[in-house]
């Protein structure tokens, strides 16, 4: 043995001494083909029931991917207190997904979704989209949008709202739904209509926030999925009336069934033959379902207002199996159980005492 590799010894035992101390303190948790080991430290927002009791030294913070049969999907709902999206979330909880429910209440309502509180995989949280916000989910159902007049031109939320949901959607790789409206089709020339009609908009006219809202979202939309490849899904809704429809939305089903059950004249506005998807031509199904006294007021119309609209629902049938199974004579007695319950605090039925509490 040389000299010099002598000298050395010293210096060798010591690095060796070093390293077994370093990996003893500082002991690797995670091995590199391991998912959890790629991803951030993520806050926990649900916590599934059946975690608590399981010891494991790998993090609960782990995404569940979406898409992966018999596993829970982690799903935020924006606007999910409101009328349609607490209807949604009651759907998701039910199939047994986790939800998370972004809501700043401007519209919703805590009532919507109470009966969801104690349930471990349920979340509501107080917050305007407007604002951007860091959660982990696997898809996000964008909802949150004020759609009557009496509250959209106060608080326009279509654009910002959109661009914060599809950041996070492009950030955390999740599925993104956006509910549109049939209003981006304007004034229809063509009934009904399909997917791929371009509508009929004056460019100069008079034209409404929200439906100008609701096109640059769906713009904003599929710029993301072209650009970023986030996966994409818009639904344009048409004319929806049930349970929880706020009351004083200046909307044509919940005027009707709110002035009618308050003993005012229905409110019609213009000459009362425009159509929409629930085919009310006139207001014979709320007088005899409501009060066959009640008296009609016609005002003018806004100037934007479509004559005639109707969806072709064609695709629908065949490629998502869905149609219409509630009819207007039968979903109106529900809405107007649930506006009698809230006006009054009576649930037995109609003011005649016909129609059941559903």
């Amino acid at each position: 043995m040389s000299r010099a590799f002598r000298n050395r010894i010293p210096f060798l035992l010591v690095g060796i001494a070093i390293s077994a101390l370093f990996f003893h303190t500082f002991p690797i948790v995670a091995d590199s083909s391991e998912p959890s080991a790629t991803l951030p430290t993520r806050r926990v927002l649900l916590e599934d029931s059946s975690y608590a009791t399981k010891a494991t030294s790998k993090p609960d913070v782990v995404r569940v991917p979406g898409g992966v049969k018999g596993r829970r999907k982690r799903i935020v709902v924006t606007g999910g207190a409101g009328f349609v999206g607490s209807h949604l979330v009651d759907r998701l909880i039910e199939r047994g997904d986790s939800v998370i429910v972004i809501d700043n209440m401007f519209t919703g309502r805590k009532e919507n979704v109470l009966h969801h509180l104690r349930n471990p995989n349920f979340e509501l949280i107080r917050h305007d989209v407007v604002e951007p916000i860091l959660l982990e989910v696997d898809q996000i159902y964008h909802l949150a949008c004020p759609a009557s007049p009496v509250h959209y031109k106060y608080n326009p939320t279509n654009v910002m709202g959109t661009l914060n949901m599809l950041g996070l959607a492009k950030r955390i790789n999740a599925r993104f739904l956006l509910t549109s409206t049939s209003e981006v089709y304007g004034d229809p020339l063509q009934h009904p209509q399909v997917e791929t009609y371009w509508g009929n908009v004056n460019p100069i006219g008079v034209r409404s926030c929200y439906d100008e809202g609701k096109r640059v979202a769906e713009t904003l939309s599929m710029d993301y999925h072209r650009g970023a490849g986030i996966e994409v899904r818009i639904a344009r809704i048409f004319n929806t009336y049930g349970p929880r429809m706020s009351i004083d939305d200046g909307r044509v089903v919940s005027n009707f069934v709110a002035q009618a059950l308050r003993k005012e004249p229905m409110t019609v506005y213009g000459d009362g033959k425009q159509t929409r998807s629930f085919q009310f031509v006139s207001d014979l199904v709320v007088q005899e379902t409501i009060d066959k006294n009640a008296k009609i007021e016609f005002r003018p119309n806004t100037e934007d207002d479509p004559h005639k609209r109707k969806p072709d629902i064609s695709k629908a049938k065949e490629l998502l199996g869905w149609q219409p199974t509630v009819s207007l004579r039968e979903g109106l007695p529900r809405m107007v159980s649930d506006f009698r319950q809230r006006l009054f605090g009576d649930s037995k039925g109609s003011l005649d005492g016909s129609l059941s509490a559903e």
